[in-house]
This record gives C-alpha cells, structure tokens and sequence, in this order.
C-alpha cells in the first residue's frame, strides 16, 4: 500500500505531520518546518485510502460532515488521520505519534510535573498551541499513574491516539463518538462509572468546561487539555466562555479546584539536534488562587515570576534548566517492523556476531563473525583478550543437523572438530595487565 510508504519515508525523515491533498505533491512536517516529497497525489488514490480507512458507515458520515478523525496503526505506525474536504477534492491530515507511551523522563518533562498528579482531587490542565505536544505530555501523566498506584482511570478522546496496557491502574478508553456520543455524555456518564481519575482529551465548548469543573469538585482527579499560548491566555479563554453574569461563580470554582496548569511549546535545540518541551507551570498558591478570583489574569506572569520558590515555572526560568541538562532522551528513529528485510536477513544481524577483523587476503578491515563478550562468559573470565573457543560455539549450535547447516554468519571460522586443534580466529590483540 502506498499510504505505508509515505509513513514510512516521514518516519525516516524525522517528520511529525504528514499532509496531503489531491493534485498536490505529498508535504511532510519536519522541526516545524513543511518539506515536499515527491509528485503530485492522485485524487483516486485519497478516495479510495478514505474508503478503505473509514468503512461503509464511516465514508457515509464523512460524505455528510465533510471531515472525519481516526486513529489507525499504519505500517507499525500510530497515526491521528483526520480526512476532510477542499476546493481540490479530498485531503489528509496525519499526526505521528510515538511507538510507545513514555513516562516523564522519556518525554524530556521536568520532574516537577509529577506534583500534578500527587493529588486526589482537583483539575490539572495542559495547555499549549497546536501541535506542541500536549497529548503527549498528558499520556506522560496519565502512565505515570498506571505505574505508581492503582488507580481506576477513564479517558474520554477523540480520536483514541495512545492504547493504554494496565500496569497497576485499570483504564478504561471511550472514543468519541464511537462509544459516546459526545463529550458532554461522556463526562456525565463517567461519573456513573466510578473513576478516580477522569481524562477529557480537550475541552472545547463552555458546556465541556462547565461538566469538566463539576467534576474536579465531585472528588475526582481530571486532567484535560486546551489550546492557548500561556497559562494567563488559558484562564481567561477558560472563564470568558461562559456567560458574563455567572463568571465570577465559575473563578471562584476554578480557583478552589485547580490543581495545576501548564502550557507548552516545543523548542529546538541546536546543539542536541532534538526538539523539547519548554514548559511553563502554575501552581495554586495563595496569590494564585486569590487573582484568579478577582480575575486579574494579567497578574498571572507576575504570580508565576514570584512563585519559583513554590514550584512554579516562567518560560524564561524553565528554558535556563534546559541549558543545564547534557543529556536528553531521543525519541526512536525508526519503529523495528519497519526495518528491511534485507537487514533482518543478514548475517551481520545476528546479535553475537560482527567483530571488525583485518582479512588476510585483501589486507582491509571487513567484519568477520566472531562471538561477543556475553556469550562466553566463562572464556572472557580466564583470557580477557581472547575470543570464544571455537568447540564452545559448536557446544552452543550443537542442536544443529550439522555445522554446514549453519547460518552463513559462520562463514571464515576454523570450526575445530574431533582430532583437530582448537585454534581461535584472528582477533586484534588487546593490552591488558595480568597478575
């Protein structure tokens, strides 16, 4: 299929989007920056993938909304695919998202974040531009649950984007609308099915926001997500979507229920060659709590400033930890399914073989198989420098029919046999001390 070629030469590229479009030529997202691969896209071959990807009842919904979101493992890949139309015809919009889930570490987050998860009860919101990581940092958060505490989670998202195993909590994934039909009868039958922990992937109406608050003070954990450029941006879009005569009711309920809120952009660094999460967190202290009620939101960089004794984080503060950190985690290149199979097949990919040997006829340097330290332990204890006996491979592959049996990775060896002297193959010599 032609789709797993395209996802397959993003991955390769270090792209996170993949966007198409009929009669254009295929556009990859790399570091925040649009590059183009190849030719044009024929529209047949975007109707057809919309067919194929959305199903019968899935193409009639599709026909009748003019867009439709998914979530689709495409050649070992998790993708976020949202099909939709334009002037041209029929595009494509594809997320690539992670092969696993990470914890907080694995996605390069400060361990601060873990204080948003420490409490019972309470909202935590994060929050960023599009594109800036934010389900990623809240799949963080919610695995760092799954692995600390038993914990009985539900997620309402739409599309489903991570698949979650249960390690010590139990969670339990709802799509919208697959399995509800909205989020606003989602939430309220959430608080039928007795969570400790509610995830909403995005609050995006006043009537979400409002189900989303009473649940924070029901005595559940929620955490959620909204777009916006800062933490001040994030509260004033959060109260001001209510009506004016009930917003200082609904500031006096976010002041008594947050939690915490933070929001993200990604950031490059030029010396790691890697893109990272800079973050900026809010925490409720008593001046927090007290100007989110007047609703002075333009103080919120004056309390965040103040506030780095209480765990707060401004960008600025944030970014100067950045610059103290020399080693980060980098994400995976490439997924192990989506290997060639020339590569699977080769002899040099088995794993205790490929030490570089200089060949006796040619005089350059070639890989010759030779066996590594893990699989002759006792060998390495008694000569240090010294290769694995060859009778010890022979001990080791004995289940064989015959040597000549053997994979082609035994190729070159002196393989010793009954009467002959065991000689072990050429090897550089290593300097070591003995007593």
């Amino acid at each position: 299929m032609i789709f797993e070629d395209w996802i397959e030469n993003a991955w390769s590229l270090g792209a996170s989007d993949v966007l198409l479009e009929t009669g254009t030529p295929l556009v990859v997202r790399v570091r925040g920056d649009l590059q183009t691969i190849g030719g044009a896209v024929p529209g047949e071959l975007l109707v057809q993938a919309a067919q194929d990807f959305l199903g019968a009842e899935g193409w009639s919904r599709f026909k009748e909304c003019g867009s439709a979101d998914l979530s689709v493992a495409i050649s070992q890949v998790r993708c976020r695919v949202n099909f939709y139309r334009t002037a041209r015809g029929i595009a494509v919009a594809i997320r690539l998202l992670a092969p696993s889930i990470k914890d907080l570490h694995g996605c390069n987050l400060h361990p601060d974040f873990r204080k948003l998860i420490e409490a019972t009860t309470g909202l935590v919101i994060i929050s960023g531009p599009t594109g800036s990581g934010k389900s990623t940092t809240l799949a963080a958060l919610i695995e760092e649950i799954n692995a600390s505490r038993a914990r009985n989670i539900v997620t309402l998202e739409s599309p489903l984007e991570y698949i979650y195993a249960n390690r010590r909590s139990f969670i339990r994934q709802r799509e919208i609308p697959t399995h509800s039909p909205s989020f606003e009868q989602g939430i309220t039958d959430a608080l039928r099915e007795n969570p400790d922990v509610l995830v909403v992937s995005e609050m995006r109406t006043p009537e979400v926001m409002r189900l989303t608050l009473n649940a924070a003070e029901t005595g559940h954990l929620v955490l959620a997500t909204m777009h916006s450029a800062n933490c001040a941006e994030a509260l004033t879009r959060l109260c001001m979507s209510f009506p004016s005569d009930i917003q200082g009711s609904v500031r006096a309920q976010l002041a008594d229920c947050l939690v915490g809120l933070s929001c993200q952009r990604l950031d490059f660094l030029s010396a790691h060659r890697l893109r990272v999460p800079l973050c900026e967190i809010l925490l409720p202290s008593t001046g927090a709590k007290g100007t989110i009620r007047a609703g002075n939101f333009s103080q919120i960089a004056n309390v965040l400033q103040s506030g780095g004794d209480e765990g707060m984080w401004t960008f600025d503060r944030y970014h100067r930890w950045m610059e103290q950190v020399t080693e980060w985690v980098r994400p995976v290149q490439r997924p192990a399914a989506m290997r060639g199979s020339a590569e699977a097949k080769s002899p040099q990919s088995t794993p205790i073989f490929g030490s570089r040997t200089q060949s006796s006829s040619a005089g350059s340097a070639q890989m010759r198989p030779t066996p590594t330290r893990a699989a002759w332990p006792r060998a390495r204890r008694r000569w240090p420098s010294a290769p694995m006996p060859e009778k010890r491979i022979c001990r080791e592959y004995r289940s064989l029919r015959s040597i000549a049996a053997a994979p082609a990775a035994f190729s070159g060896l002196a393989v010793s046999r009954p009467g002959s002297s065991c000689r072990p193959p050429l090897l550089p010599t290593v300097q070591t001390k003995h007593r």
